[in-house]
């Protein structure tokens, strides 16, 4: 696939598929006879994996790390686990802290609805009052 196509498949701009490549965010994407980029289907496991992370909030410089131990081959597997168990903890830890302030959120809603419907009964009262 060329650079636009996997662009699109993904909604990422060709300029972030670059860039991925360059700091070592994905593995060197196989290159056409003339040098384009051609994106097989592991370069876009690669950028899919990637896209994953990010938007799960794992750092670039952990993302790095884990592919320089991948291309290292399976030498390297522990510590790929480590990695991966390192993100799944802070994840784990923005997720619990995500739900506390939902739980706050909602009890603030609540609480407006609640104020909401007093105050709707008090008018009510006001009004039937001759």
């Amino acid at each position: 696939m060329t650079i636009a196509q996997v662009s699109k498949q993904f909604a990422i701009s060709t300029d972030t598929l670059r860039y991925y490549e360059r700091v070592g965010l994905i593995p060197p994407v196989p290159r056409t006879a003339s040098g384009f980029r051609d994106y097989d289907e592991e370069s876009c496991w690669w950028i899919h994996f990637i896209l994953c992370m990010r938007n799960a909030g794992v750092q670039v410089d952990a993302l790095v790390h884990y592919v320089e131990l991948f291309q290292q081959g399976e030498g390297t597997r522990e510590e790929w686990k480590k990695i991966l168990l390192e993100q799944r903890e802070l994840l784990q830890r923005r997720i619990e802290a995500l739900q506390e302030t939902l739980q706050f959120l909602d009890g603030k809603i609540q609480g407006y609805d609640q104020w909401n419907s007093a105050v709707e009964e008090q008018i009510k009262k006001g009004w039937s009052r001759p």
